[in-house]
């Protein structure tokens, strides 16, 4: 089994347009190895990277972040790491929750709720959803 870096799955799945050539030998390194068949590993901290990545180098939109995702948990011989949790944060960030924070709470399923200090863009939306565990500012 192969883990991947964030690095490999971006070249996997970014084409820049007038890349050097370092850029295009790694793109197709990624492809061969992603292709492959070999069984390959993906870490929930890798995917958080990627949309990090995605959202923020690449201007990806959030439906075209949640499409690679899509694409890479299609994928039989790609493992990813606590799979029902980044299932989860995937249904929160097509909602309109940030990834990074959908991810985090998908972690704290067990806990009876989760602390937060990001009311605006978090805490807010989460009691909108009705999340569970439910998401609170600390007094």
């Amino acid at each position: 089994m192969i883990g991947l870096d964030t690095h490999v799955l971006a070249r996997y799945f970014v084409a820049e347009e007038n890349s050097d050539a370092a850029t295009q030998r790694q793109r197709q390194a990624a492809r061969r190895l992603i292709e492959s068949g070999e069984h390959l590993r993906v870490a929930k901290t890798v995917l958080l990277e990627l949309e990090w990545l995605l959202r923020g180098r690449y201007a990806f939109t959030p439906a075209e972040i949640a499409g690679v995702f899509d694409h890479l948990l299609a994928q039989p011989q790609v493992e990813i790491e606590a799979r029902a949790q980044v299932l989860a944060a995937l249904a929160g960030f097509r909602q309109g929750l940030d990834f990074a924070d959908a991810l985090h709470h998908a972690s704290y399923r067990d806990c009876t709720r989760m602390a937060s200090f990001d009311e605006r863009r978090f805490t807010r939306r989460a009691k909108r959803m009705g999340l569970i565990p439910s998401v609170s500012i600390p007094a």
